[in-house]
């Protein structure tokens, strides 16, 4: 996959989770152009396209999936530099977390994301909150064009 190609970012530091979520998305056909981080420093260099980044684009970016609790930079402040700057702040956001802490929530949609979801316990839950997940923000929502 070119980096010209990605539409999803996964930032998800549990692997199994992300595993999970790449699994779900590809059963819908919806994982072909998804690139997959573990941590919130590496999310910030590839949204900001520097480092190892250096030269890549994030101009067919539909959608940023993005947890809370991650190493190096919490997801929190992650979504709060993507929001903050121009060339990323119209980017959908989708906060996907075990957290169910209010402050939590109040605090993400304070910082702009667009869309807070609890992730189910049961695999078969999560699986279709997943897929029905992919499938609004690749399909039906509409973005700016850059």
């Amino acid at each position: 996959m070119s980096n010209q190609e990605i539409e999803i970012l996964l930032v998800e530091d549990n692997p199994h989770e992300a595993q999970l979520t790449i699994r779900s998305l590809k059963k819908h056909n919806l994982a072909n152009n998804l690139f997959h981080v573990d941590d919130g420093a590496e999310a910030l260099d590839f949204l900001f396209t520097r480092g190892k980044y250096a030269g890549y684009s994030i101009d067919n970016l539909k959608v940023i999936l993005l947890d809370l609790k991650l190493p190096k930079v919490d997801g929190l402040e992650v979504l709060k530099e993507i929001k903050a700057v121009e060339r990323t702040k119209s980017i959908p956001v989708v906060i996907l977390t075990s957290s169910r802490e209010e402050q939590d929530i109040l605090t993400s949609y304070k910082l702009g994301v667009n869309s807070y979801i609890v992730k189910p316990v049961q695999f078969e839950s999560f699986a279709k909150a997943v897929a029905e997940l992919g499938m609004y923000w690749m399909f039906l929502n509409q973005i700016p064009s850059k």
